[in-house]
């Protein structure tokens, strides 16, 4: 019972703080509205240029649904051939388009023109992505062409999408941002918090009462484990309600994800604490692990792109187990059958990092 007095006591410290009231309840919205909009992997309004030397009629219709497209900003639709090199040093367009009047060996113009797609590759996802737009529409017009002259393909390819059938990034995104945020502050919360009491000097008198290293622990540990999950549950809400993300699973089997990832971060937030001389030095560390944490958790980036001799670093990270539970939650509905695997991966993580941590907390409370 001990232990809930300095439980309230934590809680105290940080609800007197009007600036963290702000920080724990109000900053975590504006988050993940802004990022919800922002941290997206859809490409739109690619500045391009067209250059039409054809004299197809077919051309134009082209040129009309590109430019009706809200996947592209055409810039400037051209008529001569100009220095496509110089254009793109200028960096107001990254694709420019050429048609040309596409001939046969007989030297018979062709129906359909011959589309030449000169790209700038310094964003190569953004060129290969508009590259595939192109594409997609030239076939489209082609095929619905074909058809309209009775012509049919005796194969056609169709693909069936499950779960995001509208390929909105942000279905993909939204669970992984509340991960996110769920990380950033249990983590710079937790890990200033022992380093506070060196620095105010209270940390003698939490050892010298009646309370065990393991209570000022767990003490330290648990009101931000209860603000974290207040942190999701506002996230949650937010993606919900303002991005209209289906939730196709049960929250349950969230929060028992989450409580097990949180001893594990919250640990591991604990052991800079320790380490730490003043909250500088642990807000640093804390950013760096945290930035890490991310770029190895699945993201932005698949896993399997990691380089082979640094999965193992993903391996071990527990956000990376998280994200995906949410986002096979949110999207696929999975039960825990599904993914009781990486419930136990996280588990063990925990068990790890709360040993250590602890170990290395009793170590400093009996020097």
């Amino acid at each position: 019972m001990r232990v809930f007095y300095l439980l309230r006591k934590e809680l105290t410290e940080i609800f007197r703080q009007r600036e963290m009231l702000f920080i724990i309840f109000v900053a975590p919205v504006i988050q993940t509205v802004i990022l919800g909009y922002v941290v997206t992997t859809d490409i739109k309004n690619i500045p391009v240029e067209i250059v039409n030397l054809s004299k197809n009629k077919s051309t134009q219709r082209i040129i009309n649904r590109i430019e009706s497209s809200p996947l592209f900003d055409v810039k400037r639709v051209a008529n001569q051939p100009e220095d496509y090199v110089a254009e793109f040093k200028r960096g107001r367009v990254r694709s420019i388009i050429i048609f040309r009047d596409g001939y046969d060996i007989k030297h018979k113009p062709l129906n359909y023109p011959e589309i030449q797609i000169l790209m700038d590759g310094i964003d190569s996802n953004t060129a290969l992505i508009a590259a595939g737009y192109f594409n997609g529409i030239t076939k489209k017009y082609i095929l619905e062409d074909i058809a309209r002259k009775g012509i049919k393909f005796p194969l056609e390819s169709r693909s069936l999408i499950r779960f995001n059938p509208d390929l909105n990034s942000i279905n993909y995104m939204g669970p992984g941002i509340v991960a996110l945020l769920l990380t950033i502050i249990s983590m710079f919360l937790t890990s200033i918090a022992l380093v506070r009491e060196k620095e105010q000097q209270t940390m003698d008198t939490l050892l010298i009462s009646r309370l065990t290293p393991i209570e000022i622990y767990v003490g330290k540990a648990l009101p931000m484990a209860f603000l974290g999950l207040i942190e999701m549950g506002i996230g949650i809400l937010v993606v919900l309600l303002v991005f209209r993300i289906p939730l196709r699973g049960n929250l349950l089997y969230l929060l028992l994800a989450a409580v097990i990832f949180l001893f594990a971060i919250l640990s591991y937030a604990l052991l800079i604490s320790t380490l730490c001389t003043t909250q500088q030095q642990a807000l640093f560390f804390s950013w760096f692990s945290m930035v890490t944490f991310l770029m190895l958790s699945g993201l932005f980036t698949p896993v399997e792109n990691i380089p082979t001799p640094f999965r193992w670093l993903a391996d071990i990270n527990p956000l990376r187990y998280l994200i995906k539970i949410i986002r096979e939650i949110f999207l696929k509905g999975n039960g825990i059958s599904y993914f009781s695997r990486d419930l136990l991966i996280m588990g063990g993580i925990t068990v790890v990092v709360i040993s250590f941590s602890l170990l290395n907390f009793k170590r400093l409370v009996s020097k």
